[in-house]
């Protein structure tokens, strides 16, 4: 999957970091992007953000059933944002999550809920077993080749794969002015995350017919946290200590001048893409 930067952001998701491969040359950068996280797993689960409770009303509406006993899957679930959020509203819910250190921290955080151990791409689900398939920041690490039979496999009739990434609201003065710092630090596209996030991207087949939605929320965050948060992201994980620390330090002392009382708000367009399958 190359076009790696292309579409990460400061403050929300690693979007679209590496479509698959033209190249095999390709996939070692991939392959590092993806098992970066693994060591930086404590840090993501204390820094991420969230979701607002309008993204699974959105869920809830687009599919037509409340998420109160449906039997979800949460498929790249990390360290389990996204899962905790489906276990409180009612979904019996299973992770599958890939990746050493973010299933051991999913199990530190939720020693409750099931986490298994597998990718998008093989499914360690039985067939139509599933009312709804979940990726939360997550869809772009799959090959949507192989991910979207495994997903129509999992699903019962009717059923439903919803996808979603927290994207930056580049509307906003600061959070545009320090989406420009990062491309000229790192070499990326910042803007293009939300050109990435459309329908032939997600499924290239065109075997599923998604329905989108756009939710906005914004956090308050101490300025320490922000930066944890951007420093969790894969472009930051696998840049280099001294590359990363020296954009920082230069951060810091920006956010400082927009936030002088140290509280940073963040905010977010949260991009669904939710597609049925027949009844």
């Amino acid at each position: 999957m190359t076009t790696p930067a292309s579409a990460h952001h400061p403050t929300g998701a690693d979007l679209t970091p590496d479509p698959p491969a033209a190249h095999p040359a390709a996939e070692p950068a991939r392959a590092a992007r993806a098992h970066s996280f693994n060591a930086a797993a404590a840090q993501y689960a204390a820094n991420r953000p969230s979701y607002p409770p309008a993204l699974f009303e959105a869920m809830e509406e687009l599919t037509g059933r409340p998420l109160t006993g449906a039997r979800v899957a949460d498929v790249g679930a990390g360290t389990g944002i996204a899962t905790a959020l489906l276990h409180a509203r009612g979904a019996n819910v299973v992770a599958v999550e890939p990746g050493d250190g973010m299933a051991a921290q999913f199990r530190r955080t939720l020693p409750g809920i099931p986490v298994i151990r597998g990718t998008g791409d093989d499914l360690p689900l039985a067939d139509a077993s599933l009312d709804l398939v979940t990726y939360a920041q997550a869809w772009h690490w799959t090959d949507p080749a192989r991910a979207v039979p495994e997903v129509l496999r999992v699903l019962r009739p009717g059923g439903a794969l919803a996808l979603w990434w927290n994207t930056d609201a580049l509307d906003v003065p600061w959070i545009a002015e320090a989406a420009d710092r990062m491309s000229r630090h790192f070499g990326i596209d910042v803007s293009a995350e939300k050109r990435n996030v459309d329908y032939s991207t997600a499924d290239p087949s065109g075997r599923l017919d998604f329905t989108r939605r756009t939710v906005r929320w914004s956090r308050r965050v101490p300025v320490d946290t922000h930066l944890a948060n951007i420093g969790s992201h894969s472009v930051f994980l696998v840049a280099g200590a001294e590359h990363t620390a020296s954009f920082m330090a230069e951060e810091r002392e920006h956010l400082l001048r927009a936030f002088p009382d140290g509280v940073v708000e963040e905010v977010y367009e949260v991009v669904l893409l939710l597609a049925r399958t027949p009844a």
